[in-house]
């Protein structure tokens, strides 16, 4: 008997110690000095263990490549573009990747030439970013284009660093990205899913365009204006680190990596594979007829799914 209650005690002790320990492990919403905890710490450890559905080959039936536009002036959309400068707090999307691609390592890809589609082989140094991201402006006194480098070099280390002098002007028209995306069937768990390949800035104010003017057309002004690739699966790390700027609540606690998957963005599709290999604005101009095609390809992609059940 006094075996059993020499047990019992020492079960009862282990279960008060996890208890404490528990209690002590708990997120606080205040911090040691009273002001509201972020918890980067935590994002930081969970950005190296981020879930991945993989999905067996045999087991994807059907899929199509769209291509879409995500625009920051939608409202749905502006805890991805705000705060338009950084914070010790928050960083708007365009700031997250700027950052990860000029002091750390992800990759920057280029995209094919006088197209959209990014080419996943060849990357960009970091020392030819410069020329990608820059401030264009057109001097109508001396008919040429004056060109400011956003990402510019450390006068002490000689590395690259992001111009916060150029930034503020630079944002301002990074009012777009563009994603390409795959929706998929896995007959296995019989059911849709959708996945972010690559992401890209958009700024149609580039050296093209402001050379051309009115006189180059839509198709060309707009693949103009797709300035570099990267891979969605190579920034989630650094989205998971990263809080997007509350709206409305700001007890809200989303990383930009939940976001995303949750999809809380609104966006709209400019066109998809196809025999042809011809994104919309290719082949329509009318704003209406655009319209109608987007509806026509987003009704194809409902019907898929919907068609493969009987009731």
């Amino acid at each position: 008997m006094k075996k059993y209650w020499i047990v019992s005690l020492v079960i009862t002790i282990s279960v008060f110690y996890n208890y404490v320990d528990a209690q002590e492990k708990q997120l606080s919403f205040f911090a040691k000095n009273g002001t509201v905890a972020l918890q980067t710490a935590e994002l930081n450890s969970m950005a190296d263990t981020i879930a991945v559905m993989n999905h067996r080959l045999d087991d994807i039936v059907w899929s199509r490549t769209v291509y879409r536009i995500i625009d920051m002036r939608d409202k749905q959309n502006y805890q991805l573009y705000f705060p338009v400068v950084p914070n010790e707090k928050y960083k708007s999307l365009f700031r997250i990747i700027l950052e990860a691609a000029v002091n750390d390592s992800l990759k920057t890809y280029e995209k094919i030439e006088r197209d959209i589609q990014p080419i996943f082989n060849k990357v960009v140094s970091k020392d030819s970013l410069k020329n990608f991201f820059q401030i264009c402006e057109k001097d109508t006194v001396n008919n040429v284009i004056r060109k400011t480098p956003l990402i510019v070099s450390d006068s002490i280390t000689q590395q690259p660093k992001v111009s916060s002098y150029a930034y503020k002007d630079y944002v301002k028209n990074q009012l777009k990205f563009l994603i390409q995306e795959i929706v998929f069937f896995d007959k296995h768990t019989s059911r849709m899913y959708s996945k972010i390949i690559a992401i890209a800035p958009l700024n149609a104010i580039t050296e093209t365009n402001l050379t051309f003017g009115t006189t180059v057309d839509t198709w060309s002004y707009f693949q103009s204006s797709v300035l570099c690739w990267y891979l969605f699966d190579e920034l989630r790390p650094y989205l998971a680190k990263q809080y997007v700027i509350p709206n409305g609540n700001d007890t809200q606690r989303l990383t930009y990596d939940e976001f995303f998957a949750q999809k809380y963005y609104s966006d709209y599709l400019i066109g998809d594979s196809n025999l042809n290999n011809r994104m919309l604005l290719q082949y329509i101009v009318d704003p209406v007829k655009i319209r109608k095609e987007q509806k026509r390809i987003e009704t194809e992609l409902l019907n898929f799914e919907q068609d493969l059940w009987e009731y």
